[in-house]
């Protein structure tokens, strides 16, 4: 038995729901920390989740690196915290076929502010422009069966100064954005590098597992080219510092890669709460909380994805709900996507499915003039027994005639939606026998039958908007 396999079983409707269709095909079972190979003790203490600056020197990299080479297969290098001593500090990692990180209860993994540990090629981290090249990740995982868990944090630090500049690196990607503004819809944006928390490729049966995420300077997880990856019981919250701006911050961005189950986390960041990017096939998104963030997201590139399963989330507080977004420079087909027992709260856009899709935090449905060579084709999406307890706009759209989006609605209420919130072009609408409470209408929209004002959710979402779990 591989040290991620399981030992405690589902519930029999979670079970259920991992061996039915159109999701992960493995069956998913809760993992297990393995023993441990060596266990690393602190040596540096964070008072208020910062660092000494005289230990901002003293970086833990090389032993914590050895400490994985050196590990066998199945077993675990555990970082653990001695008396006051509660911090690591470290540049980039890698992990080993089948070794697990293992971040104890009460210890945390500080990323280094120094971009310069991050170059790939020299000097370029932590820099906008054209020339700019990516910075490597935290923790890279280019191996097979590798798994990062525990109960203790990696903290990136994207909220603190970067050693040689006077701007964090969170400033750093606000100013990027804000130099962005003004450019004609479909310019390439200014560039920027900055650090992803833990980037993956070719890491077949990747486990993250109970493990705090906090604070990446850019997206936290980025999985690809990869059959099999499980988070479970994920708690990500960035920023720590409430009111903080932590833009482009996504929780859990796979592509290309297949068989991936994301189930009991708690995600609120500055961006995507998960955001499924392209070539992306057998997802199951089961039993998660999403609070600030952009919500369930599919795109931006949205492209080749297919079989994907998304059953009781909660979103509270996010700006959409259910998003499907991409655009001609960036679509391609979706096919065969379900969402269920889903409640939503104070989110503005609870549904929102369009390939117009300019970069924004808020999408429209109104042609762009935006040019390209790739053609966005939603089919058999399907929205069944989801509920809003707040109003909000609810939008679907086609490109055009000839690419409409096929959306089936079951048992969907929006609460308070108004008929101006209602907004829709090139779609075919199939409302089954449980209903919805709004009417999609506009040009190439056809609705079969005719949806009548109610719909029939036997979802009850009181008590499911609960704080968030760290």
């Amino acid at each position: 038995m591989k040290h991620w396999q399981i030992v405690t079983a589902l519930g029999a409707a979670s079970l259920l729901a991992l061996v039915a269709p159109a999701q992960d095909t493995r069956h998913v079972t809760e993992p297990v920390v393995p023993p441990a190979c060596t266990v690393l003790t602190a040596s540096l203490h964070a008072t208020d989740n910062a660092l000494a600056e005289t230990d901002e020197h003293k970086p833990d990299t090389v032993r914590i690196q050895k400490a994985l080479d050196s590990c066998g297969s199945g077993r675990a290098v555990e970082l653990k915290a001695n008396g006051t001593d509660n911090a690591f500090l470290s540049g980039p990692l890698e992990m080993r076929e089948g070794v697990t990180l293992h971040i104890d209860k009460g210890a945390t993994l500080y990323a280094s502010r120094n971009p310069r540990d991050f170059d790939t090629v020299p000097g370029t981290c932590g820099t906008m422009g054209a020339t700019v090249k990516p910075c490597k990740p935290l923790i890279g995982v280019n191996v097979k069966n590798a798994a990062i868990m525990g109960d203790g944090v990696i903290d990136g630090r994207g909220d603190r100064i970067m050693v040689g500049r006077d701007i964090t690196w969170w400033q750093q990607s606000r100013e990027a954005g804000k130099q962005e503004k003004g450019m004609p819809v479909g310019t390439q944006g200014v560039k920027y590098s900055a650090p992803r928390l833990i980037v993956a490729r070719h890491a077949d049966g990747l486990v993250l597992y109970r493990i705090r995420l906090h604070n990446s300077p850019n997206f936290h997880v980025t999985v690809s080219d990869t059959d099999g990856f499980t988070a479970w019981g994920v708690h990500l919250l960035t920023p720590t510092v409430r009111g903080t701006d932590a833009r482009n911050t996504d929780g859990i961005d796979p592509g290309n890669s297949q068989n991936i189950t994301v189930t009991k986390s708690w995600i609120d960041n500055g961006d995507d709460n998960i955001a499924i990017k392209a070539g992306v096939h057998h997802m199951s998104v089961l039993d998660n909380h999403f609070y600030a963030g952009h919500g369930m997201s599919m795109g931006s590139e949205a492209r080749d994805e297919s079989d994907i399963l998304v059953d009781t989330l909660t979103l509270d507080h996010t700006t959409s709900g259910i998003r499907i977004k991409s655009n001609v420079q960036r679509g391609g087909t979706v096919r065969n996507v379900t969402y269920r027992n889903v409640c939503m709260k104070d989110s503005p856009v609870p549904i929102s499915i369009t390939p117009y899709y300019t970069g924004q935090t808020a999408d429209g449905i109104e042609e762009t003039g935006m040019t390209g060579p790739l053609t966005p084709d939603y089919k058999g999406i399907t929205i069944e027994n989801v509920r809003s307890v707040t109003s909000g706009v609810v939008q679907v759209a086609g490109l055009n005639a000839q690419h409409v989006t096929d959306l089936k609605l079951n048992g969907v209420e929006i609460t308070g939606v108004q008929p101006e919130q209602v907004k829709a072009r090139n779609a075919a609408i199939t409302v089954g026998p449980n209903g919805a409470n709004f009417t999609f209408t506009g040009t190439g929209v056809t609705s079969s039958p005719s949806p009548t004002p109610a719909a029939h959710v036997s979802l009850d979402c009181n008590g499911k908007f609960m704080p968030y779990q760290d």
